[in-house]
């Protein structure tokens, strides 16, 4: 294929011309653009997908130059079912994946993306995860017919000119392939969101592609969030000795200034954009944002784990979020935010469940209906989302974006429980702490596939993300470890869950901004002036040593939260034990040992 003028490459890579060409004739797009990423071309996509109706402007007055989308009503979630990993061996692509053998995945993509762009601009977009600079920064190449895509991309990495100038510094990238799989005749009218029925989100860890076809809805389709960031990279940072991980980071400062950094991992919508933005309520405190999704993370020169955020934007769910729950996102989406499949006021603004106190009286629901609080349906989808540039969250951190990273202190695994885990627990060890990543469960969520509510083993909040068998996640976990025991600089290993409930169904902590108290046990347990009680699953803390200043909880409630039940965890290690039986004879025997001391302890 030949480049005419208007859609001259950024590039003189010969590698990257002749696979753009290649995929230009395999699924004949009437155009080509390749993305800059400037300020121009960005009102150029917003003509023309209001034009389009895929988006259409809220009250600029209200919620300046920000937009609400509608998806397809069979388009609104990550397709786990819909995912393979494309491994040379299914033994390396593990039970926690949906595995197709390559070249016969290969044959079936190549059959629905022939002429899969007819019709449809193909924009090629060179991307960063990660600043310039960073020892574990990558690069990636995405290709996609969809100008929303495109213009999420642009909030969520460093897209455009300022990227390919990386690639063309020589260093390898990744191919990622997306189409929303709905080709247009010539003189045919394209619809508001198109997308397949047919969906493929699909990873070659060896030979780092991604090819998604189908689905035009979030991680299905950004190809630089889970596809690339966890399960291509996880692949990448196994082979490479770093961790690529489903993660939030925040620098957290005492009263005193000690900085202490920590990351943390909970399963989709449980909680992690609302902790990486945690507004203290105990005087003194400070928390700023690093990032609240994925962490690259690496031992240094010095023995330390450092970690980046690979992202430069938001992508978090709407409903829930308030001033009571998060007022820092609040703010954050003061304007210059893509909304998709949230509910809009008479006013022109937007509005989810959970987001008021007060229910409107009308709106337009996320299927572009009319609705009122009599409607049977919610208003916005359970998985509604907001899109955002860090930038402009008020608690970044500065420096966020600084390649050498930050020193990680403290590193912390949660779930959505509502019996069973207590509010926090420190692990025994660095092992241990590998084991309680390994076997956290957490109820399911509206981000997947599944039965909302559902009890699920979630190892290390990336059963839907490891790129590998999850079996060699662990024991990459225990190597990190090892490495960095040498230096003794490991971080500490904490549990915690937000979501107790009592018999009667009430949240038994408060959270949100509550839960400083929780850090601030920490940061006391990382230096050393707090003790802490044996349990069969870690240290808890002291009912003294929780500060409880000014919060108002009953003493049988904080009982209850800072306590275990000894027959519940012998139970839970049991259950425990088909997570570790499920990744088979990879599971390594340190993590059967920290079982089997978990169900001694307990007894």
């Amino acid at each position: 294929m030949t480049f005419s003028a208007e859609v001259k490459p950024t590039t003189r890579r010969t590698d990257v011309l002749e696979w753009v060409s290649e995929i230009a004739r395999l699924t004949k797009p009437s155009s080509i653009h390749w993305v800059t990423g400037s300020e121009s071309e960005q009102r150029h996509l917003i003509d023309v997908m209001v034009a389009a109706g895929t988006i259409a402007q809220l009250n600029p007055e209200k919620r300046p130059n920000s937009f609400i989308a509608r998806s397809h009503e069979s388009d609104v979630a990550r397709v786990e079912s819909r995912t393979f990993i494309c491994s040379t061996h299914q033994k390396d692509a593990g039970p926690n994946n949906n595995w197709a053998e390559p070249d016969e995945m290969r044959s079936t993509l190549g059959g629905v993306f022939t002429e899969s762009m007819r019709g449809r601009t193909m924009y090629v977009i060179p991307f960063l995860m990660g600043p310039i600079g960073s020892p574990v920064t990558r690069a990636g190449i995405e290709i996609t017919d969809s100008p929303y895509v495109v213009m999420s991309m642009g909030v969520m990495t460093r897209a455009g000119i300022v990227a390919m100038e990386v690639i063309d510094s020589g260093v390898d990238w990744v191919k990622a392939v997306h189409s929303v799989g709905a080709p247009l005749e010539q003189g045919e009218a394209d619809v508001p969101w198109p997308c397949n029925t047919t969906k493929y989100i699909t990873h070659f860890p060896e030979t780092r592609e991604i090819w998604s076809f189908g689905s035009a809805y979030g991680g299905n389709a950004l190809l630089g969030k889970k596809a690339f960031a966890l399960r291509i990279a996880s692949a990448m940072a196994r082979d490479e000795g770093w961790l690529a991980e489903h993660m939030m980071l925040i620098r957290a400062t005492s009263p005193d200034g000690r900085v202490k950094h920590i990351a943390a991992a909970f399963p989709s919508a449980c909680g992690k954009t609302n902790f990486a933005m945690l507004q203290p309520t105990l005087p003194g405190w400070t928390i700023e944002t690093l990032g609240d999704d994925i962490v690259w993370m690496w031992v240094d020169e010095d023995g330390k784990l450092r970690a980046i955020n690979p992202e430069t934007g938001f992508f978090g769910v709407a409903p829930g979020t308030s001033e009571k729950s998060n007022p820092v996102a609040m703010e954050t989406m003061w304007g210059n935010t893509i909304f998709t499949n949230v509910a809009v006021t008479d006013d022109n603004d937007v509005w989810w469940e959970g987001m008021t106190r007060e229910t409107p009286d009308h709106l337009i629901d996320w299927r572009g209906d009319d609705w009122t609080p009599a409607s049977e349906q919610p208003a916005s989808h359970p998985n509604a989302r907001f899109t955002v540039a860090i930038s402009q969250c008020p608690s970044t951190a500065a420096g966020w974006d600084d390649p050498h990273g930050v020193v990680i202190d403290a590193l912390i695994f949660g779930g959505r429980r509502r019996t069973t885990m207590p509010l926090v627990v420190e692990a025994r060890s660095w092992q241990h702490g590998v084991y309680l990543g390994a076997t956290m469960a957490s109820e399911r969520t509206a981000a997947g596939e599944g039965i909302v509510g559902e009890l699920t083993r979630d190892p290390f909040a990336m059963a839907p993300f490891t790129g590998y068998h999850v079996g060699d996640h662990w024991a990459h976990w225990l190597a990190i470890g090892e490495r960095l025991a040498q230096s003794g600089h490991a971080p500490r290993i904490f549990q915690v869950n937000w979501f107790r409930r009592g018999d009667d169904g009430r949240f038994l902590w408060p959270g949100f901004g509550e839960n400083i108290r929780v850090v601030d046990w920490i940061v006391k347990r990382l230096s050393g002036e707090t003790g802490g009680v044996d349990s069969p699953i870690g240290v808890l803390p002291h009912r003294a040593d929780v500060n409880m200043h000014g919060l108002t909880v009953s003493d049988a409630d904080l009982t209850e939260l800072l306590t275990v039940d000894h027959a519940v965890i012998e139970e839970d290690a049991i259950s425990a034990q088909s997570v570790l039986e499920f990744a088979g004879v990879r599971t390594p025997q340190s993590m059967w040992d920290e079982n089997a001391e978990t169900l001694r302890l307990s007894s």
